[in-house]
């Protein structure tokens, strides 16, 4: 069963789902772009709730911000993982050299994206000064966090995908 859901997962990676989204450079650009508003819509609702919490304006500002992120990276994330032909979300025995190693890279700079993260909300926090945490800012955050590490190779394996080298049927020659 298990390996007939591998399978199919590795077809439906195969398709090409909306191909008019994720088959140009700068179409892949916009959808990473796209994913990491996403993503600093819920890095926006922990400043808001930094801010404003506890309070009413704080809760309904936060799940709004994080349901819209959700809808955003959403299909966000499903268009890159077909257009780099789940490079990023199928195991490596299912993959191919390039795409391992295309893969590595992904997770090379997605890391180093998430240590710039790290430490700027560690000066950001330092900074802040402030002696009190609202509890609800440190949930958003850690959820803002998790989403940043999973999300960041995705988004880097869609910005880094080169155009396919044109058809040979095109030249004159």
């Amino acid at each position: 069963m298990w390996e007939r859901w591998c399978r199919r997962r590795e077809e439906v990676l195969q398709s090409d789902v909306l191909p008019s989204w994720y088959t140009t450079r700068r179409r892949r650009r916009g959808l990473a772009a796209a994913g990491l508003a996403g993503l600093a819509m819920i890095w926006a609702g922990t400043v808001v709730s930094w801010h404003l919490a506890p309070s009413d304006t704080a809760m309904v500002v936060t799940i709004t911000l994080l349901a819209v992120s959700v809808a955003v990276t959403l299909p966000v994330v499903s268009l890159l993982n077909i257009a780099t032909r789940g490079t990023m979300s199928l195991a490596e025995h299912r993959l191919d050299e390039r795409q391992v190693a295309d893969r590595l890279r992904a997770f090379t700079v997605a890391h180093r994206i998430m240590l710039g993260v790290l430490v700027a909300l560690v000066v950001a926090v330092m900074a802040s000064g402030t002696e009190r945490v609202p509890m609800a800012a440190v949930a958003v955050g850690v959820v803002a966090l998790f989403e940043t590490h999973m999300l960041l190779p995705v988004l880097v394996a869609g910005w880094r995908l080169p155009d396919p080298p044109p058809d040979d049927e095109d030249d004159p020659a």
